[in-house]
């Protein structure tokens, strides 16, 4: 007598699922950790160049140079707020597959929870056969011994 559990495919379908879900969520992660990279890249070159027009400025500066700076500042910050937005959106979506992991990873436990239930169930069904058929192999002897 082999065990079979009547939700097995069930739990086969949620653990595919969980495990896409996981996929989509190392992809938000990676998303979003490139994403904030490049605005990490972009914060830092526009502190640098902040500091090189500061210490340009000092030394002087031809007003050319000045508008060069700031429209290349000015466009900066344009990308860096891009990059901000992007990374708005990363985070979003990194916690939303975060949620549906921990919805998935839940939904899977309780499959399996049941499914030990379910086997200790069986087992004990088992033992409870077993120790019938002991008894009544023990009434049989007994009889048997007894009618002698």
């Amino acid at each position: 007598m082999s065990y079979q559990y009547k939700f097995q495919r069930i739990l086969t379908v949620k653990e595919k699922e969980k495990d896409e879900v996981q996929e989509m969520y190392r992809g938000a992660i990676e998303k979003f950790e490139r994403v904030a990279e490049k605005l990490y890249e972009f914060l830092k070159k526009k502190e640098s160049l902040e500091n090189h027009q500061e210490t340009k400025l000092q030394d002087g500066l031809s007003v050319q140079d000045i508008r060069h700076h700031q429209q290349f500042i000015t466009n900066l910050e344009k990308t860096i707020s891009y990059y901000q937005d992007l990374v708005i959106q990363a985070r979003n979506r990194m916690n939303w597959y975060e949620e549906k992991l921990v919805d998935m990873n839940v939904e899977v436990k309780k499959y399996e929870k049941m499914k030990e239930k379910d086997f200790k169930r069986f087992l004990e069904n088992i033992q409870f056969a077993e120790n019938k058929q002991l008894d009544e192999v023990s009434v049989a002897q007994y009889l048997k011994r007894g009618v002698r």
